[in-house]
């Protein structure tokens, strides 16, 4: 065990992908996979739970396919995922996760006793899952089917379910768990509804390619100790406080390090102004004292 400076470039991005049927999660994972490792998919191996859906996109270059059959369990999930890194890949797309939870369901549905005290026994096998992909050092890209969600709103005295939207089958919070979460509609539009990155997150809706994957990669690569060193070149090399006020914005993401060099060299620019002589008070010397005599 030891300490370290954060660094970006010591994470593996894992990122999630929802939507129903036929919207193009496993297409998109895979052109994402193609932006992430520079366009070779030799790297990356898919988790196949649709039926041989992942053999439809072989035209996009050579990638790994491991089938999965029932049952579902976290543990088949967890022994697909090491196959996969002691394989070497670099790119582990999961597709689906849905079939895992479900199999939990009826994992519990099928228990005696207590739900509340059976959930107890059901989530540490949902937890080891989830904690495998999270410390896996792979990328990891996940798939999520979709399902119309309901809540009950109370109409002349009755209970009445009315349509939210859709939700994703899987546990409530395991959205929590990935750094990027992409939405996809039935036109293959995608829309980001959790991102830590701040590469998607408010942006218009977009078609996936292979750029994205690009973005996210240039961000993991980004890490915090070369772009402080980027920051600190540029700061100290500054000649005035209005592109001071530039480069404290444009490191905005490590501003908590850029801070102190940037009032530093405010301080320096400052005092550097206040030695300065206006033009209008320089007195012309003339030749005698230029010379070194003076009438005095």
């Amino acid at each position: 065990m030891k300490i370290r400076i954060s660094e970006r470039k010591k994470a593996k991005i894992k990122l999630a992908l929802q939507g129903s049927a036929g919207s193009g999660k496993t297409y998109s994972s895979l052109l994402i996979a193609k932006g992430l490792i520079g366009g070779d998919l030799s790297k990356t191996a898919i988790i196949d739970t649709e039926n041989g859906s992942a053999d439809l996109y072989a035209h996009l270059g050579n990638y790994n396919v491991v089938s999965m059959k029932p049952p579902y369990s976290p543990e088949r999930y967890i022994e697909a995922i090491e196959l996969c890194e002691n394989a070497g890949m670099e790119v582990i797309i999961i597709d689906s996760i849905s079939h895992c939870w479900d199999f939990l369901l009826d994992v519990h549905s099928n228990m005696l006793g207590n739900s509340f005290t059976n959930w107890g026994k059901v989530t540490p096998r949902q937890n080891a899952f989830v904690n495998k992909m999270l410390r896996s050092n792979a990328h990891i890209i996940s798939t999520m089917r979709v399902k119309q969600d309901y809540v009950l709103n109370n109409k002349n005295g009755k209970m009445v379910p009315e349509k939210v939207g859709l939700k994703a089958i899987q546990r409530n919070d395991l959205d929590y768990e990935f750094t990027i979460v992409f939405d996809i509609d039935a036109a293959h539009n995608a829309k980001a509804s959790k991102d830590r990155t701040g590469l998607f997150i408010d942006k218009p809706e977009f078609l996936i390619n292979t750029s994205t994957g690009k973005k996210i990669i240039r961000w993991c690569n980004e890490g915090s100790g070369s772009e402080l060193t980027k920051a600190k070149l540029e700061i100290e090399s500054c000649k005035n406080i209005t592109d001071l006020k530039g480069l404290y914005s444009k490191y905005s993401r490590i501003r908590e390090h850029v801070k102190p060099l940037v009032i530093v060299r405010k301080a320096i620019l400052e005092n550097l102004e206040h030695q300065v002589i206006p033009h209008n008070q320089i007195i012309q010397q003339t030749k005698i004292q230029e010379n070194g005599i003076d009438n005095n």
